[in-house]
């Protein structure tokens, strides 16, 4: 039983110590945009501190980043990295869900 204590012990500090890199996508300065950069940066600013790279892609400007993802909507957020990619679609308001699908936070038995 301690070893499996032990090992859980040691993926949750793992965790702890992850550089996250992330890219948002938004198109222009809409609301949904703004909604969605004031969200994550919210969950990053309290989950992550200084272990991301953010970088935010507007997509009228630099439509062939977007053409190379494969963004097909607005606001997205893709986690390149820790692997395995995910992909976010929305204003990120879901708070649980973001921090789930980052591994950040175990999901809640319901």
């Amino acid at each position: 039983m301690d070893r499996d204590k032990d090992d859980w012990e040691k993926i949750i500090e793992d965790r702890k110590k992850r550089k996250y890199e992330l890219r948002l996508y938004v198109s222009g300065a809409t609301e949904h945009s703004r909604h969605a950069i004031s969200n994550l940066k919210k969950i990053i600013e309290e989950n992550l501190q200084d272990r991301y790279d953010l970088e935010i892609i507007d997509i009228y400007q630099q439509p062939e980043k977007a053409k190379q993802a494969q963004i097909i909507a607005t606001p997205t957020l893709i986690k390149k990295l820790p692997l395995p990619i995910r992909k976010f679609i929305g204003d990120l308001s879901d708070t649980e869900s973001i921090l789930v699908g980052l591994e950040l936070k175990e999901k809640e038995e319901e």
